[in-house]
């Protein structure tokens, strides 16, 4: 996969989405390449078996988790701040805690709440647009929480509404999924809508992913494997975290995104 970069106000930076998470340090934030749409994926899925895990076995529901995840998304924020350690290792913590937000978000909504899927999206959009291009103040790590549940949604929505089950929805969305990553990559990610575009299809892909590793609520492997939430989730980690330790960040995308900076 080409490396790509990202034009944000006018400054073209390196691979690194650093622009689009200010409140991070730049050394922290791994460049936009194979390897991080890879541990992206992984994030996804594991996220959302993550947040459920925390509603089911926790006992924190849908919405008694969002304060604690809030909280240790503070403490990372603080303390990635105060290290004097560079390490993408805040960034992905980050990005993991925010993705079982979004998830609990996400059912909070249509499930708990009840509310129409199409009317839960269609207010997402909106107000991902809104937060990812200067019409509100721009705290852009919202903008990965509200990607992540705009994704949720959108992938609730095409397993239950749209009644495709876990397992074509998770083939449909990550079709989709990849055109995306293939049109962003074709345009060396020079657009905040490529960027943002590729975030909440995988987020959409994630969430069906993680759902039929995890369930199987009707007949029929198309509707989940059942590996059961636990062992989905500890699978998922593995997965993600191996990605992560054994897929070294290439030397060239660094040097690239050092001086994009």
């Amino acid at each position: 996969m080409n490396e790509g970069v990202v034009v944000l106000s006018g400054r073209t930076v390196g691979q690194r989405p650093s622009s689009f998470i200010p409140s991070m340090r730049g050394a922290n934030i791994p460049p936009v390449d194979a390897r991080y749409w890879s541990a992206i994926t992984l994030a996804s899925i594991f996220g959302c078996n993550l947040g459920d895990c925390l509603s089911f076995y926790v006992h924190w529901n849908h919405w008694i988790g969002l304060a604690p995840l809030a909280t240790i998304f503070t403490a990372l924020l603080i303390g990635e701040r105060r290290s004097t350690r560079a390490t993408q290792a805040w960034y992905w913590t980050v990005v993991i805690v925010l993705r079982a937000a979004a998830t609990n978000l996400a059912d909070l909504a249509t499930h708990t709440f009840e509310w129409p899927f199409l009317r839960v999206i269609f207010g997402l959009i909106v107000f991902q647009i809104l937060v990812v291009w200067p019409v509100l103040p721009r705290p852009v790590l919202l903008s990965l929480l509200t990607a992540g549940t705009l994704g949720t949604a959108i992938g609730d929505w095409s397993a239950e509404a749209l009644h495709l089950g876990t397992g074509y929805a998770t083939l449909v969305l990550g079709a989709i999924f990849a055109v995306v990553l293939a049109m962003g990559n074709q345009s060396r990610w020079t657009t905040k809508l490529a960027y943002w575009s590729a975030i909440v299809a995988v987020r959409a892909a994630g969430t069906t992913a993680g759902d039929w590793l995890a369930f199987r609520e009707d007949p029929g492997l198309s509707n989940g494997l059942k590996l059961g939430l636990l062992l989905s989730t500890a699978l998922t980690c593995a997965f993600f975290l191996g990605v992560l330790f054994f897929w070294r960040p290439h030397a060239g995308s660094q040097q690239l995104t050092a001086r994009g900076n």
